[in-house]
């Protein structure tokens, strides 16, 4: 027996709602029943039914009259898409791919679980990004950096795992229309070097194997520094033909043995790493080198753009780690290869509760982009505290860049100066150039704990990054309620309760760590609760110039520059304090603390009060989730319950930390006399 939860593929018994006599059944018309795709989707089909509605699924020859799910193949569907159509007690599920027959199916399978009728369904479902990624940050020795649910499941004492948690990740992962899986961490050390070789070829192609019959490619973290660190030249100079020639060798050998590889996931120049900065060479210079190698074998080459300054001295005012990305891509725009995709932090620092979107998207006119986030808690609680993170990840997709207005540097955002809205959304879907090496990926929340996730309610955003990946059309109500009726209940009360915690707990969150857009005042290294200088004289760039007087980074045009370097009018918005969005004003301003907000509060009176209203908010939390005992099951209710005692401890921690800590700094009360310490 698995020891491992089904999450929202449990399948549980549900109210028949007319569903029986329109599941019993499944025909397939135009595909090969012995593909590995379709043999997933029907076996998944089966077992679903089975779960919930007790019915053993009858697969019927391809022609056969009667009623049930009839699956055909047509051509004029798009690329994994799916239309689900039900005629006189048919459901019909049209798709042009094997793709879009699982989804399809797993789309059917889920209004089964909400209880929803087939009835009269007419549903046309197309993927809006081309490329929708889970990244893994697990290392070959089992441990995950930034990994909050246990062990890694890929990979075990320098070995890779291939088994039956292997092929429920692919499902749960498939459910939500993920079609790529990066499996190793970024920062690529140790035994993590050798995956492109013999030692590891072997398990790779099985996985892979495994990987695709769920439609999704497998994609490797890579050392830039492979050559040197695995006997072949001293060098990783992309110009340096000796490099390039072992390269070309060794990629050869690696689709030789996993030809289902979709390419190479690249941190250079960053933290540490070896890039072609080291020989005096761009970024392009480097990513086109492995694009040209891959090239043959349908690879793509995702290239991150977290590349900045890690040794700042912060005495500097001017050095700006939020500049770091533009500043070192913005000059090799149209420099790469089609087969190379940026990718492209949500922010511009390193995933805070509230960032502005990168300046990046918009910005580069010639260049294919990926949106990167993080839906592991890294700073936002590690899966202790529940944080919802979809509607930040909505946020960044509807941010309007303006890159496709006429008038650039004099735009006013309004329908008469913009040819077309150019969203976030547009950028990384490919709509904006025309090409399919486009898409979004989130760095993964899983690991080997017996839920996935850690904390229950983080399942939500596993769920949830997918969903949105696929459709960004869906709101971040939408997906809170199908992922807590899939996995937790249909019960309205439980929707309702769940449903409220996850849609709030984003900005509970930000109120008793850091609001205003302020930042890291996190723990140094660990990145859980609080410590308010802790960063503040490091070497990392991740300031909050907070002295006696005010608090906030100058990105002005007086300050590091950074808010000119976002097209207009978002550029002008964020120069000025008096028009800049206030949940993002102490990341563009360093203000006095008694500059008044347009609440008419002062800044130092919101962060006393924003602190204890946190803490307020998670107790009002607590207080509605018991209330659902007996209506969740208990493992999830106990689960969630102990959660939520650390996020209080956690949450009075930062609350009495920050405002002691600023009530010291400036020797203002609170105005409503309440205890700082």
């Amino acid at each position: 027996m698995e020891k491992w939860t089904q999450g929202w593929l449990a399948y549980r018994p549900v109210k028949e709602a007319g569903n029986a006599q329109l599941a019993g059944s499944m025909k397939l018309t135009g595909f090969d029943r012995e593909h590995p795709i379709v043999q997933n989707a029907v076996s998944e089909f089966c077992r679903g039914i089975k779960g919930m509605l007790g019915i053993s699924t009858v697969l019927a020859c391809s022609g056969e009259p009667g009623k049930g799910v009839s699956v055909e193949r047509r051509q004029e569907i798009p690329a994994e898409g799916y239309h689900i159509q039900e005629t006189g007690g048919v459901v019909n599920l049209y798709a042009s791919d094997e793709a879009g027959i699982l989804y399809g199916i797993f789309h059917i399978l889920r209004l089964i679980a909400m209880e929803e009728a087939l009835a009269g369904i007419d549903a046309a479902c197309r993927p809006d990004n081309p490329l929708r990624m889970y990244d893994h940050w697990d290392n070959l020795d089992g441990s995950i950096e930034r990994g909050y649910s246990g062990n890694s499941f890929f990979f075990q004492d320098n070995k890779i795992l291939v088994n039956e948690r292997t092929r429920d990740y692919c499902r749960l992962a498939a459910s939500v229309g993920i079609n790529g899986v990066v499996i190793n961490n970024v920062n690529v050390k140790e035994a993590a070097t050798w995956l492109i070789t013999e030692r590891y070829l072997g398990q790779l192609g099985k996985m892979a194997e495994l990987f695709a019959g769920y439609g999704i490619r497998l994609f490797l973290s890579l050392n830039f520094a492979a050559p040197i660190e695995l006997g072949g030249p001293d060098s990783a100079d992309p110009f340096d033909g000796k490099v390039t020639d072992w390269w070309r060798q060794k990629i050869a050998q690696v689709y030789e043995a996993v030809p289902e590889l979709g390419g190479f996931l690249v941190k250079a120049d960053s933290e540490g790493r070896p890039g072609p900065f080291t020989y005096g060479r761009t970024q392009a210079d480097g990513a086109n080198m492995l694009a040209d190698l891959v090239r043959p074998y349908g690879g793509i080459i995702l290239w991150r753009c977290f590349v900045y300054n890690c040794t700042q001295d912060w005495r500097d005012t001017k050095t700006d780690r939020a500049r770091a990305a533009y500043d070192n891509f913005i000059g090799t725009d149209g420099d790469y290869r089609d087969n190379v995709i940026l990718q492209i932090k949500n922010g511009p620092m390193d995933f805070q509760i509230r960032e502005p979107v990168s300046p990046l998207f918009g910005a580069l006119q010639k260049t294919n982009q990926m949106l990167e986030v993080q839906i592991a808690q890294e700073y936002t609680g590690h899966q202790i505290d529940v944080c919802y993170l979809v509607p930040m990840f909505k946020e960044a997709l509807d941010f309007n860049t303006c890159a496709g207005c006429p008038s650039r540097n004099t735009c006013t955002g309004d329908a008469a100066c913009c040819d077309k809205r150019s969203t976030v959304a547009d950028v990384v879907s490919g709509r904006t150039m025309h090409n399919r090496n486009a898409g979004l990926c989130a760095v993964c929340n899983t690991g080997s704990d017996e839920n996935w996730t850690g904390n229950d309610l983080a399942g939500a955003n596993f769920y949830g990054f997918g969903r949105l990946a696929y459709d960004t059309g869906l709101t971040a109500a939408e997906i809170a309620e199908e992922w807590i009726r899939l996995a937790l209940s249909n019960d309205r009360e439980v929707v309702d309760t769940v449903r409220r915690i996850l849609l709030t707990s984003r900005e509970t969150y930000e109120k008793y760590t850091s609001p205003l857009g302020i930042g890291w005042m996190v723990t140094p290294m660990l990145h859980y609760g609080p410590s308010v200088d802790g960063y503040e004289y490091s070497r990392w760039g991740t300031y909050h110039r907070a002295d006696w007087q005010g608090i906030g980074v100058d990105r002005t045009k007086q300050g590091t520059g950074y808010a000119q370097q976002y097209a207009n009018p978002n550029a002008s918005l964020y120069d000025c304090a008096e028009t800049c969005p206030e949940e993002l004003l102490l990341f563009f301003h360093h203000l006095p603390y008694q500059y008044r907000l347009r609440s008419g509060k002062t800044i130092i009176q919101h962060i006393y009060d924003s602190h204890f209203e946190g803490v307020e908010e998670v107790e009002e939390m607590i207080a509605c989730w018991k209330k659902l005992a007996g209506k969740v099951e208990e493992r999830t209710f106990e689960n969630v319950s102990e959660r939520f005692a650390r996020q209080l401890e956690n949450a009075r921690e930062w609350r009495d930390q920050v405002n002691t800590c600023f009530y010291r700094k400036c020797g203002i009360p609170d105005e409503k006399g309440r205890q700082i310490y």
